[in-house]
């Protein structure tokens, strides 16, 4: 059967979790689930244990390891809960609801000298960024100048707050550049369009890289995910988001998903499949913790300077040797 999963937290990410584990993933099955709505959770379970709080999924024998996707504000709890019982852990992003209590989690972990959580930052397994990431560390374009990124939301729900696109949104922007530059991000500066939005996000790197990313969570037409990289040699960019072109009624184009699940599906599916390969083996894959309160903690203080219209210098500690 392979190993036993539980799914904490069964809303739309939760439960597209199970069912991937459930039906999807090989070496793995789905152990059991817990969410706060009985019913969603019996929905998402299929057959498997619905459990009646998270600290006994953690806790029982029959869960080797844990999908952390409850509401943002439970991520570290949980997540430390799984640290103590001392199996592996993959929390959806954010890794905590502060960079304060992130690196609270990272500090824990390092305590136990033993990586035991990724964070959920899938966009390290798409197949685009991958083949970009590739051609870059072979040197095809030479050294990087530029990358732009765009991160396009059909619309804001309505309890989305204006930092959030920054804390919620960008964040996958703030590991994506760190994954494919290789760089650091050393400062900010942000400027908005009228009523605050879209946000133009431009960083610089510790190797003086630039990195500009468009924030626009009422596109309108479609979620759109895009990022170009400049060399001094050449340009690599993902593709188009569709397989296909279509032609209908005089107009002919790709079609863009309303969200990210569609977009991303092959990018969870190779995330879930290579985190049971490392709980298998002990060998870590993807974001780490460290790369989790890192994306937090810069756009913490990115958001904190959202209204000054000036260059913001990123602050944090130096990397725990635990995650050389």
């Amino acid at each position: 059967m392979g190993v036993g999963v539980g799914v904490i937290g069964t809303g739309v990410m939760g439960s597209e979790h199970a069912r991937l584990v459930s039906r999807e993933i090989p070496g793995a099955h789905l152990a059991g689930v817990f969410d706060a709505d009985a019913a969603r959770a019996q929905a998402a379970a299929a057959g498997a244990t619905v459990f009646p709080d998270p600290r006994s999924l953690i806790a029982s024998d029959r869960i080797e390891a844990v999908i952390v996707a409850s509401p943002d504000g439970t991520h570290a709890e949980m997540t430390l809960a799984c640290l103590e019982a001392g199996k592996p852990v993959l929390c959806e992003k954010p890794l905590a609801f502060s960079a304060a209590e992130a690196l609270r989690v990272v500090q824990t972990e390092v305590a136990l000298k033993r990586r035991l959580i990724q964070v959920g930052y899938m966009r390290r397994f798409d197949p685009g960024y991958q083949e970009m990431k590739r051609i870059k560390d072979e040197g095809a374009v030479g050294a990087t100048v530029l990358l732009h990124n765009v991160h396009r939301n059909v619309s804001a729900p309505e309890w989305f707050t204006g930092p959030m696109a920054v804390t919620n949104s960008f964040v996958h922007e703030i590991d994506i550049s760190r994954w494919l530059t290789g760089s650091e991000m050393v400062s900010a500066h942000v400027a908005s369009g009228p009523g605050g939005e879209p946000l133009m996000i431009t960083m610089r790197t510790d190797r003086d890289e630039i990195v500009s990313t468009e924030v626009n969570i009422n596109a309108a037409y479609g979620y759109h995910v895009h990022a170009e990289l400049v060399g001094r040699e050449g340009t690599i960019a993902l593709a188009l988001p569709s397989l296909t072109m279509c032609n209908r009624d005089r107009i002919g184009g790709v079609a863009y998903p309303g969200n990210w699940i569609p977009r991303f599906a092959d990018a969870y599916r190779r995330q879930l499949t290579d985190w049971i390969g490392a709980v298998t083996t002990g060998t870590p894959v993807g974001a780490s913790a460290w790369d989790g309160y890192i994306a937090s903690a810069i756009a913490e203080q990115i958001a904190a300077g959202l209204t000054e219209n000036q260059a913001t210098t990123l602050k944090y500690p130096s990397r725990p040797s635990l995650y050389d």
